[in-house]
């Protein structure tokens, strides 16, 4: 049976390869592809070059455990119908719904354990937001944001406004989020967010400071950067006040920027977290795993029903317009699906 893949060649450039699948062997499915989601995060990283050499483009995804040389597929986030089935796989998975973390692909093999059964009640344009609904749950438990806090929230990408929506129903002082993209601002507002601030406006992000130093906290209590720009920790660091803590949720790939970790932010004692969700922090381990986590994740998705931040379908074979626009006036897209 035919698959189409989607590779990336090289910076700039995707095709897509028409593969023939073998049946499955024993113990394994093929899925055929219903749609899936298109990261402007870590996917623009593996479109413009940006990949950092020399490790795993995931620790943990089986199908992402290889080094990031080109042509190579990616994408994590497919939902599809389970069709065929090998040897000594439970005939229930048959026609079965599921999320896998999968390159974009529009048939794929793959084994029951790298499946997760879609809930009823959640479509397939809504399930493909798990991964980045997961990695919002994580984002929440690596920040532990406490009763009355000053919460802000750089970054209104997918992530960040799954973050903002979660963060929304705490018990808060005020949460407020920044992006320099005003239809995002305009969904974290929508989202119950206190205010939003345009990244790029100086005068506004002035206003932001003022606002969170005008009481004894002196700066935000907890701010989580997940913009993917490294020069945004900057801004974070500005914003905090004494023992502020700063969760660093963005895969900068192998993009940098000087960081000032001297004056304000040596004597404030800014205590810095890296967030990933391909681990659990070992203070949660005993009592979280990643069943729990996911369970977790689906409840999100149900609360906030993402895929209305759907902005754009293509058809897996104009997927280099699609990253084209990504790259080039990211500012109209909010989520991107290829669809099958």
């Amino acid at each position: 049976m035919l698959a189409q893949q989607l590779w990336f060649s090289q910076p700039f450039e995707v095709h897509i390869r028409e593969t023939q699948l073998p049946a499955p062997a024993a113990g394994q499915v093929v899925v055929k592809t219903l749609c899936s989601a298109v990261s402007a995060g870590s996917e623009l990283l593996v479109y413009r070059g940006q990949l950092p050499p020399g490790i795993d483009l995931d620790a943990t995804l089986k199908s992402l455990q290889h080094a990031p040389t080109y042509p190579l597929p990616y994408g994590y986030a497919c939902v599809g119908r389970v069709e065929q089935l090998g040897d000594g796989v439970d005939p229930a998975w048959l026609d079965t719904l599921v999320f896998s973390f999968q390159p974009h692909a529009s048939r794929f093999i793959a084994t029951p354990d790298q499946l997760l059964a879609v809930p009823d009640g959640i479509e397939p344009e809504a399930a493909v937001f798990l991964a980045n609904a997961e990695t919002a749950v994580s984002l929440v438990h690596d920040g532990a944001p406490l009763l009355g806090e000053r919460v802000v929230v750089l970054g209104q990408g997918v992530v960040g406004l799954l973050l903002t929506g979660l963060l929304a129903r705490f018990p808060l002082d005020q949460l407020f989020t920044v992006d320099a993209f005003a239809l995002r601002r305009e969904w974290s507002i929508s989202l119950k967010a206190t205010a939003a601030f345009d990244a790029t406006a100086a005068g506004q992000i002035a206003q932001l400071k003022i606002i969170l130093t005008e009481t004894d906290t002196n700066g935000a209590d907890l701010l989580y950067e997940v913009s993917g720009q490294p020069h945004a920790l900057n801004q974070a660091i500005d914003l905090c006040g004494f023992t502020s803590r700063i969760v660093v949720g963005s895969w900068y790939g192998d993009k940098s920027a000087p960081i000032a970790l001297g004056g304000a932010a040596h004597r404030n004692r800014i205590r810095f977290t890296t967030s990933q969700v391909s681990s659990i922090d070992p203070v949660l381990s005993g009592r979280w795993d990643k069943t729990r986590r996911f369970t977790a994740a689906w409840r999100a998705i149900r609360q906030l029903s993402p895929q209305q931040w759907i902005t754009h379908r293509y058809p897996l074979a104009q997927a280099g317009e699609l990253y084209r626009r990504l790259d080039q006036t990211p500012e109209s897209v909010l989520q991107a699906l290829l669809v099958y």
